[in-house]
This record gives structure tokens, sequence and C-alpha cells, in this order.
């Protein structure tokens, strides 16, 4: 029996998002490393990964605040912030800081070096995700892929040691 989807999916589920989305997303920029060579095994390692990562009540609570950032900021209410500011976005700098929030929150320094490769080339799902989404999405993607090459690295020096 396949366990419950955890609730994070199921509410960017409701926005489109899927954890196939992600995972398509993270492996546009896989870089085959030890313990990770094959595109099959990243993607299985992305899942759990994924899966642990959505679990998280914290990552829960940064998504959604992206989310909802971004629904008032289109709606012109955020205090401050034009929606022609928003849309043009000249010196807004919160849809990063919170995209490396969750990037750091999830793989330490490490998701930094992960969340601005992404940030960057834009893969996948985060080319049709809004400014402060992409960049909350482009977080969760950066935090769990810098995972996956991690916990591939270290089940392989691990296994060298047996």
């Amino acid at each position: 029996m396949k366990p419950e989807a955890p609730p994070l999916l199921k509410y960017l589920n409701e926005r489109g998002i899927t954890l196939k989305n992600l995972i398509d997303t993270a492996l546009e920029l896989y870089v085959p490393h030890p313990g990770v060579e094959t595109k099959e095994r990243a993607a299985e390692i992305l899942e759990e990964e994924f899966l642990d990562a959505l679990s998280d009540v914290n990552v829960s609570t940064l998504e959604v605040a992206c989310f909802r950032a971004e629904e008032d900021a289109k709606a012109d209410l955020v205090p401050g912030l034009t929606k022609e500011r928003f849309m043009g976005r000249p010196g807004l700098v919160a849809d990063e800081l919170l995209g490396m929030a969750i990037a750091t929150y999830i793989a330490g320094a490490r998701g930094i070096f992960e969340f601005i490769r992404f940030d960057q080339a834009k893969p996948g799902i985060l080319k049709r995700l809004g400014a402060l989404t992409n960049d909350g999405i482009g977080g969760l993607v950066a935090g769990v892929s810098s995972n996956m090459y991690t916990r591939a690295l270290r089940e392989r020096m691990g296994s060298k040691g047996s």
C-alpha cells in the first residue's frame, strides 16, 4: 500500500505542481556524481528526498508564504509594493531571500549553491511560475537536489568502507 501524499504535495498539486514536475525540474540540471551516475538513480533518490522535504511543516510554512505573498502582491495588497513594481521587480529581493531560506533550511549552505544554479537557469516548472513562487519552488528543488548529491556520495563512501 502506497503511503499517503504529504499535505504540501496536495497543496502544490492544487496549484498545478506535481511530484513529477519537481523531479523533472531537478533532473534538467542533473550532473552525474559518484553514487548517482544515472538519471534513473537520481530520480529514485530525488523522489525520496522530495517526499521527505514535503513532509516537513517548516518547508510547508515557507512554501505557503511564497504563494500567499505572490497572491497578495498581484492583488496590490503588499504595503509599499505596487503591482507595477512587483511585475517589473526593480529592487525586489524578497523572492530570492525566501528561495534561499528554503534551500538553506533543507540542505544547509550547499543548498545555496544549487539555488543559484536553479534560479539562473529557471528549468522545468520554474519557467511558468510567478516571481515569488518560482523562487519558493526553486528553493525546494535546489535543497532536495543538493541533498540527493550529498546522500549519494555518503552512501557510496559508506559502501566502500564495508
